[in-house]
C-alpha cells in the first residue's frame, strides 16, 4: 500500500498536545526539552499546560507544533501508536505549510535541531513582520479558484482606502480543497472580501484568527530572514518524495529546499492541487501526524470530489 504521511500546519495547536506520550519521560520528554534548549523556553509547557493566549502566538504556535509533529512520529516508528504502523515508512511526505518542514525532517533532508532553529525563525519573523504591517485571512467556502479571483478582483476595483495608508492587497493563498480557499491581505480589503463573498456566491466567508497577511508580500522582510537562514543549513536528498506547497510537485533534490521555501512564505499553498498529484501518483492510505485532524478533513474532501475511496488515519498525541 503507498502510504503518505502529512503534517499540520499552524492552527493545529491545542493546549494539552504531547502532554501524553511526554508523561512517561524517556525520548518522548526529551525531545521537548532539546527542544527548549534550543528556543529558550519551556515550550514542552506551553504546550503541556499553556496559556492558550501564549501558545497560539505565531512565534510560539510554529516550533511547538513542528515539535509535536516530531514526537507523535517518533511514538508512531516505535509502534506506539499501533500495529498497522509500526515500522511503516512513507513513500511521500507532505505538510500544510509550516507542516512542509515536519515533511522534510520526516524524510530525512533535516535534522531536528536545524528544522527547528528554521521554524522558531521563521515564526518570530512571520510575526514580526505582522507587527509591522497589519493584515489578516478570510476563509471563503463554495467558490472555485475563478470565482475567487472574481471576488478579489471586485474588492480591489471598489479603490478601498486602508487605515494605515498603505497598499491595498488581497489574494487567494491557500487552496485548501474544492470549495474552500483562503484569501489574505490588507485589514479592510479582507473585511470587504467577507461582506462581498455570499453577492458573488459564496456559501460563507469566515474570519480568521490569525496575527498578519501570511503567504503574501507583507511576509517579505520574514522571507529575507529566513533566506539568510536556509542558506546557511545543509539539506539532505529526502529519503522519499516531499511534495512542495508552491507547486504541489515533487522536489527534484536538496538543492531545491530553500528557494521553496522562502517562496511559499510569500505565495501561495497549494494543498489541493498537493494531494491530488499524490493520488494520481497512486497514493492509497493518507496517515495525518501531529495535533489536530484538520488535514483527515481537507483529504476526504478532495478524495470525495473525486469519488475516490482511500484509508486515512489520523495519529494526535
Amino acid at each position: 500500500m503507498k502510504t503518505v504521511f502529512m503534517f499540520p500546519g499552524q492552527g493545529a495547536q491545542e493546549v494539552g498536545m504531547g502532554r501524553e506520550l511526554a508523561a512517561g519521560g524517556g525520548e518522548f520528554a526529551q525531545l521537548y526539552k532539546q527542544a527548549s534548549e534550543i528556543v529558550g523556553y519551556d515550550l514542552g509547557e506551553v504546550c503541556f499546560q499553556g496559556p492558550e493566549e501564549k501558545l497560539n502566538r505565531t512565534e510560539v504556535s510554529q516550533p511547538a507544533i513542528f515539535v509535536t509533529s516530531a514526537v507523535c512520529l517518533e511514538a508512531l516508528r516505535k509502534g506506539k501508536m499501533g500495529d498497522e504502523l509500526a515500522g511503516v515508512e512513507p513513500e511521500a511526505c507532505v505538510g500544510l505549510s509550516l507542516g512542509e518542514y515536519t515533511a522534510l525532517y520526516a524524510s530525512g533532508a533535516i535534522r531536528f535541531e536545524e528544522g527547528l532553529k528554521l521554524v522558531d525563525l521563521r515564526g518570530r519573523s512571520m510575526q514580526e513582520a505582522a507587527e509591522k504591517r497589519t493584515g489578516t485571512m478570510v476563509s471563503i467556502l463554495g467558490l472555485d479558484e475563478e470565482g475567487v479571483d472574481k471576488l478579489c478582483q471586485v474588492v480591489l476595483e471598489e479603490g478601498i482606502q486602508e487605515e494605515d495608508g498603505m497598499e491595498t492587497l488581497l489574494k487567494p493563498v491557500n487552496y485548501n480543497c474544492p470549495g474552500q480557499i483562503v484569501v489574505s491581505g490588507s485589514i479592510r480589503a479582507c473585511e470587504r472580501a467577507a461582506e462581498k463573498a455570499e453577492e458573488c456566491g459564496a456559501l460563507k466567508a469566515v474570519p480568521l484568527k490569525v496575527a498578519g497577511a501570511f503567504h503574501t508580500k507583507m511576509m517579505a522582510p520574514a522571507a529575507e530572514k529566513l533566506g539568510e537562514a536556509l542558506g546557511k543549513c545543509s539539506f539532505a536528498r529526502p529519503r522519499c518524495k516531499v511534495v512542495a506547497n508552491v507547486d504541489g510537485r515533487v522536489y527534484d533534490g536538496a538543492e531545491e529546499i530553500p528557494a521553496k521555501l522562502m517562496k511559499q512564505l510569500v505565495g501561495a499553498v497549494r494543498w489541493q492541487q498537493s494531494i491530488e498529484y499524490l493520488l494520481d501518483e497512486g497514493a492509497e492510505r493518507f496517515v495525518e501526524i501531529g495535533p489536530g485532524r484538520v488535514l483527515t478533513g481537507l483529504v476526504k474532501k478532495i478524495t470525495r470530489a473525486r469519488k475516490q475511496k482511500i484509508e486515512i488515519i489520523n495519529v494526535s498525541g
